[in-house]
């Protein structure tokens, strides 16, 4: 499994949603130029996650884009299977294997290893996210010649 630059840019352009959406809806054109990603690659990505419910889309002349549910409430898992599908290393077909070899190794790698990545990122929301974003904005350093 890899993850392609539209689950990364996805991710970013998620977080940056969250933090400039707090009063009003943001434009495309606006997170295009903050995070440095083509306009036209962020309607192929807002078209997915529109689609599973993740954003919203708002028409006429005050339009953008709006969280369609709470930061606390989006994990990374959400974001990264409305743009990538399922996040298995291994995809496991039980039923076609007679092979007691390959059933232990299904059973004892590829799904736990499945398990553990789908665990870490469903236990990340989008509100962590912008936590660590913010901490990390905040955080001020001091040089002292």
């Amino acid at each position: 499994m890899k993850i392609s630059t539209k689950g990364r840019y996805g991710l970013k352009a998620m977080i940056d949603l969250s933090i400039n959406s707090v009063n009003d809806s943001v434009t495309l054109k606006s997170i295009s130029e903050r995070q440095n990603i083509s306009e036209g690659y962020l309607e192929q990505i807002f078209a997915a996650l529109r689609k599973k419910g993740l954003i919203q889309g708002k028409k006429g002349s005050q339009g953008g884009y709006i969280l369609g549910q709470s930061p606390s409430d989006i994990t990374v898992g959400d974001i990264l299977r409305a743009l990538e599908g399922e996040l298995n290393l291994v995809e496991i077909d039980e039923t076609k294997t007679d092979d007691r070899v390959e059933q232990c190794i299904n059973y004892n790698v590829w799904s736990k290893l499945n398990k553990s990545i789908n665990d870490i990122v469903d236990s990340i929301t989008l509100e962590d996210l912008v936590m660590k974003y913010n901490t990390l904005a905040n955080d001020t350093f001091m040089y002292y010649i």
